[in-house]
């Protein structure tokens, strides 16, 4: 495992002032790992203003920040990896921090030469306790390793919260599709599976695998436990599915949407009702952002072709 010990990057992006204090508690836990990566990158939305107070106030980490290229997350994730230097790139939250051996978990699965993914599991952090109308199962809403996920060796995709790739990956693909991923607060997202999906259409013989030992915790802010931010994420859920089912087929999902239909009858079976009323809510939500994003774009589709018949004619 040495020869990856490094030359490792760890790439850490942020958009708001507001996420100040977590990110220092993200860099503390990152300076406390078992082994130490061989650079560590902030990178922020494209503000003099937003640098300005980062450089201010980062300045005890040695930590490498720079402006994003573009708004949005995959826009800072893929201005991380190009100026990144290792061969391993590390992703992990601004707002989430990291067990102590969170990296060295990580890094050891790449001994395995097919390996060119990895991802850890997000353990929620709530400021109080869970909430008892909040069921593991969405987990997914507020960006953690959810019940009904796989649990397998090899996945599909990691969670983007806790994500590790061969520099490899982005230059036999490319970046992450800046068309999804979190912007601000359109909570679209999907940028990580979309990408494993391409991964793997071009070399179905590599391995993307999931390492439940490779831990962080993910805060759960109050915002994020309303109702009106739960139905929000999963519309956007949907739109994002939307986008990448272009080509790409949704397997994942389908067994997932299956395993929520069973939770709803056993929920309801043990009268625990509210549950059973937010799952639905969100299956619906899910369901509307998906729809409606493909009938716009059927109408976009048909528009050009009108528009190219009239010029022709």
């Amino acid at each position: 495992m040495s020869k990856f010990l490094v030359n490792c990057s760890v790439i850490i992006s942020t958009y708001t002032t507001k996420r100040c204090k977590d990110l220092v508690r993200c860099l503390k836990s990152i300076k406390r790992q078992s082994i130490q990566p061989d650079e560590v990158i902030v990178v922020l939305d494209p503000s003099e203003k937003l640098l300005r107070f980062y450089s201010k106030r980062l300045k005890r980490f040695n930590v490498k920040i720079i402006l994003s290229q573009g708004f949005g997350l995959s826009n800072a994730r893929n201005t991380g990896i190009e100026v990144s230097k290792g061969e391993i790139l590390v992703f992990i939250d601004d707002d989430a921090y990291a067990k102590r051996n969170w990296l060295e978990k990580l890094l050891k699965n790449f001994e395995d030469e097919k390996v060119w993914v990895v991802g850890g599991k997000v353990v929620p952090k709530f400021k109080m306790s869970r909430p008892k109308w909040f069921p593991k199962e969405l987990d997914w809403i507020v960006g953690c390793s959810y019940k009904g996920m796989s649990e397998s060796r090899e996945v599909r995709n990691p969670l983007g919260a806790n994500m590790a790739f061969k520099r490899s990956v982005f230059k036999e693909v490319g970046l992450f599709r800046t068309e999804i991923g979190r912007f601000g607060k359109l909570l679209l997202g999907s940028e990580e599976t979309e990408l494993c999906i391409r991964l793997k259409k071009k070399f179905p013989d590599i391995k993307i695998v999931y390492e439940p030992s490779a831990v962080v915790y993910h805060k759960v802010s109050k915002e994020r436990l309303s109702f009106t931010y739960v139905l929000k994420r999963a519309y956007y859920e949907g739109v994002s599915k939307a986008v990448i089912s272009n080509g790409f087929k949704l397997g994942n999902e389908k067994f997932y949407l299956k395993f929520l239909v069973k939770s709803i009858f056993s929920y309801f079976s043990k009268l625990k009702i509210r549950k059973v009323f937010i799952i639905i809510l969100v299956i619906c939500s899910t369901l509307t952002g998906f729809s409606l994003h493909k009938i716009r774009k059927s109408f976009q589709v048909k528009k050009y072709f009108y528009q190219s018949e009239s010029k022709s004619s």
